[in-house]
């Protein structure tokens, strides 16, 4: 039996979030700076001969059995992994496919680590190894984008899709028309290394459906308060862009903690009396700043701190409801291979 595996990682998003929805960058062009994490999605296919079509997410709970077919009609089960097929089949295949599919994820879904998207990455990136798919990086990202925001219709952006793609640090521009350009930042390794001592990683224990928080921040886009917070986002983008490459970890600091505020305009939504509390009681224990990575309302926050002080703010953190998630940043993006 041919096997095949993927392992796509998951990404911060360290500024500029948000600027990347269509309804944003068609007018004004978005700017998202993120970088990838060493938490992964991972994937296993396995070809089968068999005439069915398994789809397992053992770390969710759900799974789905159907006789091989062209088509997969959605039923609120598993459709994410249903129009992935649809689109292979549709696309290039041209015939129906006989296969078990296997994923889970490092973290919980609804965490803010793009994972849905990353998710829809991992399962082409298998399937572009298994049927040898004339697919490059631009067209894997592209493909997933259309797969989740047109065929299945969830609200969001693109920085997701790109980041699992290309993998490392990545300074992102989104135009109209969904073109996008991605442009790979050269990170001195002291600078990685000093980013990860200072910043620390926490899961607030609240997971959200980010395609909620799209939707309130798609209708406020309207006002000006919320238009403007957004174009701020987008400035902290290219501001954080340059703090990195220099190594300039104050002016990193001060702009995370400007993006939280800026964030909170556009939606109330984005934070609540948790996020607040876990917020101002790491700033009043050495944190310099942080943010939620991610749509907000929860998931994933995370601060840069005094790497002196990092210790005792991680204890502290780990009392709360939620606890500190150790990473490290990667610098590839989506990858497979075969076992035969």
């Amino acid at each position: 039996m041919k096997i095949i595996r993927s392992m796509t990682p998951l990404r911060l998003g360290l500024a500029g979030g948000g600027t990347d929805i269509d309804l944003y960058c068609d007018k004004y062009v978005g700017y998202v700076l993120n970088a990838t994490i060493s938490k992964y999605i991972h994937c296993t296919l396995k070809v089968t001969d068999n005439g069915k079509i398994l789809f397992a997410s053992p770390d969710t709970n759900a799974r789905s059995e159907y006789k091989s077919q062209e088509v997969l009609e959605f039923d609120g089960k598993m459709d994410i992994y249903k129009s992935i097929y649809n689109r292979i089949v549709k696309d290039f295949t041209k015939k129906s496919l006989s296969f078990e599919l296997y994923t889970y994820s490092d973290v919980p879904s609804g965490s803010g680590l793009g994972g849905s998207s990353t998710l829809v990455v991992g399962i082409l990136k298998a399937f572009v190894e298994w049927l040898h798919l004339p697919l490059g990086e631009y067209d894997i990202a592209k493909l997933a984008f259309e797969i989740e925001r047109e065929d299945l219709g969830i609200v969001g952006g693109a920085q997701d899709q790109y980041a699992a793609t290309f993998g490392g640090f990545n300074f992102m521009e989104f135009y109209k028309g969904k073109r996008v350009i991605v442009n790979p930042l050269r990170i001195k390794n002291w600078i990685m290394s000093e980013l990860e001592e200072q910043i620390v990683l926490y899961f607030t224990n609240i997971t959200r459906d980010a395609k909620d928080i799209e939707e309130h921040k798609k209708g406020k886009l309207g006002d000006d308060k919320s238009l403007n917070a957004m174009h701020a986002i987008k400035q902290d983008a290219s501001s954080m862009k340059e703090a990195l490459l220099k190594g300039d970890f104050n002016a990193v600091a001060q702009i995370l903690g400007k993006s939280w505020q800026s964030k909170k305009v556009i939606s109330e939504i984005v934070s609540n009396d948790e996020l607040e509390r876990i917020y101002n009681l790491a700033i009043s224990n050495g944190a310099y700043s942080g943010k939620t990575s991610g749509a907000g309302a929860g998931g994933f926050m995370f601060f840069m701190v005094d790497p002196a002080k990092k210790y005792e703010l991680i204890k502290l953190l780990n009392q709360q409801q939620g606890y500190v998630e150790e990473f490290n940043f990667t610098k590839e993006g989506a990858k497979s291979w075969v076992i035969h």
